[in-house]
């Protein structure tokens, strides 16, 4: 029975966690063409640079608190309590940090205009905390429903307000209005929704698990966040603003499909997989059967972007982002990976191995580190080029604990992997003959979408791949 309510509440935050994130995503790609369409490279370089600042803040005042209020069996109200008045304390001091250095920041940058963008956007630390308890509630209980919702009725309101304030010139301001507005949004529907307030005090024996399983997972966080984000630092000043735009925009897109399966594979899998973190037969069958319909799902999308991003890029944003096209046809096969590197970390704290957590990203981000560095001074495109290899070898990295946990280590997922590598791949290639051919780009975005589609399913269905069934048994409601 347990089994049976377990299976119907994944299909069920499956399906709400992909309606919020294709929803969030797809808001983001329409609002993203028509602002594109409106604004200048340069505008979205001012605006990429705040949000690396603003990472770091939300992971500090987070802390990795959250994750451990969603895994404790015996969640009470001083462990929530705890979290919400530390994490308020800790981001009112990096409020106030951002808020004294930005000046200085928009020197360093020769951006004056940074200095009221970023104390603008910083203020969202501080709004964040107070949806943390709420978050934790709702993810605890798998009520992905109410979470989505908020969600994407926060993105749609904040998008109609950018739109017009991208329309009547406001620049870069559109952007960050957007953004804010949307997290003020939905953090309001969500405590609608679950109402919370503190009905304990402070706990320190509550802080003392927070932290004790926090800790591993903020410093891992920290590291990660920075050298995420530490590309468009360099970018923005080894190159320029614009490049900045450009490349980020780039990325966007890439990250467009990855990062709706990143948010429905973080959002879902780590409850889910929480309550089955003491059968490791049962936490390896479904570990895996998450793999393979992540890969085979994600495989097409990523490669058939890449096959019709001039099209796509022409077509949708206009001749003055034409330098996007080749950094998104680079970025897609680099984060077409993202996703499976968070299930197999996803793993690490189901198993409450933090302490593996860290020590993993600490040989990732220096590996990371050392490649970015490499490629820096041969220009934007190498740059880019270098993540693909960054990204490959971070799989051995990643399978190395899985291996230990699961006995699923590298060897064993790229079998699981490389019939959707391969499927993918053709389909790619017979996307990519069709917009040689086709000389209309509008008709050969349509055609090719179209066609990839067909060709891919087609042959899977042709093939009899076991992996249908896992789709089709997650996608049934």
């Amino acid at each position: 029975m347990a089994e049976t309510n377990l299976k119907k509440q994944t299909k069920v935050g499956l399906y709400w966690k992909a309606i919020e994130m294709f929803s969030k995503y797809g808001i983001n790609f329409v609002i993203s063409i028509l602002m594109a369409r409106m604004l200048d490279p340069h505008d979205y370089g001012v605006a990429a640079l705040p949000a690396v600042f603003l990472t770091v803040m939300t992971i500090f005042t987070d802390s990795g608190f959250t994750p451990a209020l969603i895994r404790k069996p015996d969640l009470n109200d001083s462990d929530i309590t705890t979290a919400f008045v530390y994490s308020l304390t800790i981001g009112s001091i990096c409020y106030i940090i951002i808020y004294a250095a930005s000046p200085y920041i928009a020197d360093f940058y020769k951006e004056p205009e940074l200095t009221p963008v970023l104390r603008f956007t910083a203020i969202s630390c501080i709004i964040t905390v107070f949806g943390m308890p709420v978050v934790v509630q709702l993810n605890r209980s798998l009520s992905f429903k109410a979470v989505s919702v908020a969600s994407v009725v926060g993105r749609l309101l904040g998008a109609f307000v950018g739109l017009y304030l991208a329309y009547i010139g406001l620049g870069v301001w559109a952007l960050v209005i957007t953004s804010m507005l949307g997290v003020v949004i939905t953090l309001s529907i969500n405590w609608v929704c679950m109402p919370w307030k503190p009905k304990a005090w402070v706990s320190r024996e509550s802080f003392k698990y927070l932290w004790g399983y926090g800790n591993k997972l903020f410093l891992t966080e920290i590291l990660t966040t920075i050298f995420d984000n530490v590309k468009p630092i360099f970018i923005g000043r080894y190159y320029s603003v614009r490049d900045l735009g450009i490349y980020n925009k780039a990325e966007g897109y890439a990250q467009l499909p990855s990062q709706s399966m990143f948010g429905i594979v973080y959002g879902l899998t780590f409850p889910v997989l929480s309550k089955m973190q003491d059968d490791d037969e049962r936490l390896r069958y479904n570990y895996r059967r998450m793999l393979r319909a992540l890969a085979f799902v994600l495989f097409p999308m990523m490669m058939g972007l890449a096959a019709l991003a001039r099209p796509f890029v022409l077509v949708l944003l206009s001749d003055k982002w034409e330098q996007c096209v080749p950094l998104l046809q680079i970025l897609c096969f680099s984060t077409m990976w993202l996703p499976i590197h968070t299930l197999n970390r996803n793993l690490l704290m189901v198993k409450g191995k933090s302490d593996y957590f860290f020590k993993l990203e600490m040989i990732k981000k220096v590996w990371e580190l050392f490649m970015l560095l490499v490629s820096l001074p041969f220009g934007i495109i190498y740059f880019c080029a270098a993540s693909i290899v960054v990204n490959v070898v971070n799989l051995f990295f990643n399978t190395y604990y899985t291996d230990k946990l699961l006995n699923l280590g590298f060897a064993k997922q790229m079998k699981d992997y490389y019939p959707f590598l391969l499927l993918a791949g053709g389909m790619a290639l017979l996307v990519y003959g069709i917009t040689l051919i086709i000389p209309n780009m509008l008709v050969q975005l349509i055609v090719g979408i179209v066609v990839g589609f067909v060709s891919y399913i087609g042959t899977a269905y042709i093939l009899k791949m076991d992996v249908l069934d896992d789709v089709k048994y997650l996608l049934h409601r």
